[in-house]
């Protein structure tokens, strides 16, 4: 059985009700039970881990080699800024695809340079709590081929 982790970075466990004209009303554990339902249905196991801090999200990172198939990732502000991310998914050689709820490049300029997605095999945003779920159709379409 396949194994996908998905890391969802700081502030995500506020979703639903902070600036939800840019991050919508859907709650972080909705978006997992959804994420969870279909993964099940395509006989995936899931795992879900969401930090504010970026040391344990390295490190949650460096801890899945040999464990996951597949990493979805949306490191919320660290994706301008942290270069340990970026690094750890490297060195994992884990397929990643990062993921936004919100089009980052819409917004003020300081967003629009991911340092996350040259470590990544392709990246989502802009299309609310579906940018999981299009990541998570995109692995199953890999795994299927």
């Amino acid at each position: 059985m396949k194994k996908i982790l998905i890391i969802h970075g700081p502030n995500l466990n506020l979703l639903g009700e902070r600036e939800i004209n840019i991050y919508g009303s859907i709650s972080l554990d909705e978006i997992n039970a959804r994420l969870t339902r279909i993964a099940k249905e395509n006989n995936i196991e899931l795992e879900s881990f969401q930090s504010n801090h970026e040391g344990d999200i390295v490190d949650k990172i460096g801890k899945a080699k040999g464990h996951f198939n597949f990493i979805i990732i949306n490191p919320a502000a660290y994706t301008h800024t942290s270069i340990a991310i970026a690094d750890a998914i490297a060195a994992v050689e884990i397929p990643a695809i990062e993921v936004h709820l919100s089009n980052i490049y819409k917004r003020e300029e300081f967003r629009h340079k991911s340092l996350i997605a040259s470590s990544c095999i392709g990246q989502i945003s802009g299309f609310g709590d579906n940018s999981y779920y299009l990541a998570l159709r995109a692995i199953i379409d890999k795994i299927e081929k």
